[in-house]
């Protein structure tokens, strides 16, 4: 083969076929960059629970600032004081959560025989 213009019209030039070539071997790359993309499932899963967990903590974020407007300060002021109170005496929660769990669960297996 030579590298003159092609005489008729069904033999492309080698020049032409290392276009066509090139043309082919970039498209391939991209659909195979776009199939590795699409096959990562891990990081896509990584990406929409970052996105989700964004949202999230958005709309937390708003809820709180809209229950700390809303709110009347004498009820703020007993919250915050309930809540020292809980973290001061962890035990005793933890101890009576943990009791109402145990009876939560023994009455549900009794309620199902």
């Amino acid at each position: 083969m030579t590298n003159e213009p092609r005489t008729d019209i069904g033999t492309p030039t080698p020049d032409e076929l290392r276009e066509q070539l090139e043309g082919t071997h970039d498209e391939l790359g991209q659909t195979l960059e776009s199939l590795a993309g699409k096959a990562d499932v891990k990081t896509q899963t990584a990406e929409k629970t970052a996105a989700v967990a964004d949202r999230m903590r958005g709309k937390a974020l708003h809820a709180a600032q809209l229950v700390m407007d809303t709110t009347p300060d004498p009820v703020l002021d007993k919250a915050g004081q309930v809540a020292g109170a809980a973290r001061a005496n962890r035990e005793p929660l933890l101890v009576a959560g943990a009791a109402l769990i145990v009876f939560l669960l023994v009455r549900r297996g009794r309620g199902r025989r």
